[in-house]
């Protein structure tokens, strides 16, 4: 299903400030360490004095249970307000389908049943307030992904890749899929970089070196660090105590440490604009916005960093490179591509603008990811997605800045 085909769920984003920083951590494929990296990041981040949750949303295989001592099988409480109560592990606050299922009760469920317990993970447990929340996604690009990237306002994407060619080739796929749903890329992490000698603890490369960072290079997005493989990791894991607890002083925990240093930085700037939001066009109270930018140096021209409403029919976009867009309504409402104005086989549109209202005004207005917004009108047509950069693309008329 592409981004255009998605109905708008403006309620599944409404309060969530309270998580924080949303990342998902991501693989290619299987075996590449994504849930030993989702969970000694977290701690990491915990470490710096964050409030940190960490969701395994991988319902069908889940693992963070074990890597954190949590027991499984037993269903979690409700808390006073209704929601489900997190495990507590470490000091982090943690939900799995483990949690629900043991190993002789596996998790058999199709597509819209994938979606429901996702949101269920993240909009109907009890977090409290977090700094961040991890999300250890299953490997590949599928339905999980898609949910998740399409539904909720994610920070960012950290993708994990070990050395071996394969799987570096793989990782590009993870990547374009991210890029494709506007969920920016905080970096890749290669893990199981080198072997680290249980005696000595030298690092020898046993696999291929670098190839984390040059595909990073390759690719524009940051690489993050390098995780040596320990023998520790997998005593850790199976004990329940993750390596940065049970050896802090290790070179894995050490650059597991740098990795939640530079992300953390990196997640608080990233300038995009604030979400989740849910804009009702005739107040100003909820107008979606970041503090203005004096310095447009390096930004990008498909992010908006805010919207604001001008002379009652004209919805302004201020963009991250400072370009400062006017849209009017009546043509936002003819560039509507939903089933119902655009045929989908042919692409030929079918809405008839003689049935478009001069005076028509947008009525409400909220965030879908980091990627459209949703908008709804006042002659009562609200399925409409505009992606941004289709809204970009609208000022192609218009004289750009200089």
């Amino acid at each position: 299903m592409t981004p255009a085909q998605t109905t708008p769920r403006a309620s599944d984003e409404s309060g969530m400030a309270h998580l924080g920083q949303i990342i998902a951590v991501a693989s290619g494929k299987g075996g590449v360490g994504k849930s030993t990296v989702s969970t000694n990041l977290a701690l990491a981040l915990a470490a710096q004095g964050a409030a940190v949750g960490l969701v395994d949303a991988d319902l069908y295989g889940p693992s963070v249970p074990g890597m954190l001592g949590i027991e499984t099988g037993n269903p979690p409480m409700m808390s006073p307000t209704g929601k489900v109560a997190p495990a507590q592990a470490h000091g982090i606050k943690v939900i799995s389908m483990g949690m629900l299922t043991d190993d002789d009760r596996p998790a058999i469920l199709r597509g819209p049943m994938v979606s429901k317990y996702l949101r269920m993970f993240i909009l109907d447990v009890d977090w409290g307030k977090l700094d961040y929340l991890i999300l250890d996604l299953p490997p590949g690009t599928g339905d999980t992904q898609l949910t998740l990237a399409q539904s909720f306002p994610l920070t960012g994407a950290v993708v994990v890749s070990t050395p071996q060619d394969v799987s570096l080739k793989i990782a590009r796929r993870g990547i374009r899929m991210m890029e494709q749903v506007k969920v920016p890329i905080l970096g890749i992490v290669e893990n199981m970089s080198g072997f680290t000698c249980p005696t000595c603890g030298d690092v020898t490369h046993i696999f291929h070196q670098g190839g984390g960072a040059k595909i990073a290079a390759s690719l524009g997005v940051p690489f993050l660090g390098a995780v040596p493989l320990d023998p520790a990791i997998v005593d850790c894991g199976d004990d329940g105590r993750p390596l940065v607890i049970a050896y802090p002083d290790t070179p894995a925990a050490q650059a597991y440490r740098d990795i939640a240093a530079t992300l953390s930085g990196r997640a608080r700037s990233m300038a995009g604009m604030p979400t989740p939001f849910d804009w009702h066009w005739a107040g100003d109270a909820s107008t979606p916005g970041a503090a203005p930018m004096t310095d447009h140096a390096g930004g990008a021209a498909e992010v908006p960093v805010a919207l604001a409403r001008r002379d009652g029919r004209t919805l302004a976009v201020l963009w991250q490179d400072g370009h400062d867009q006017e849209i009017g309504a009546r043509d936002l409402r003819l560039a509507c591509r939903c089933a119902a104005c655009v045929d989908e086989m042919s692409g030929r549109a079918v809405l008839d603008p003689m049935t478009v209202p001069l005076n028509i005004v947008p009525t409400r207005i909220w965030s879908l990811g980091n990627y459209a917004i949703g908008i709804s009108f006042s002659d009562g047509h609200s399925s409409g997605i505009y992606t941004f950069d289709q809204l970009r693309g609208m000022v192609a008329a218009e004289v750009e800045d200089v």
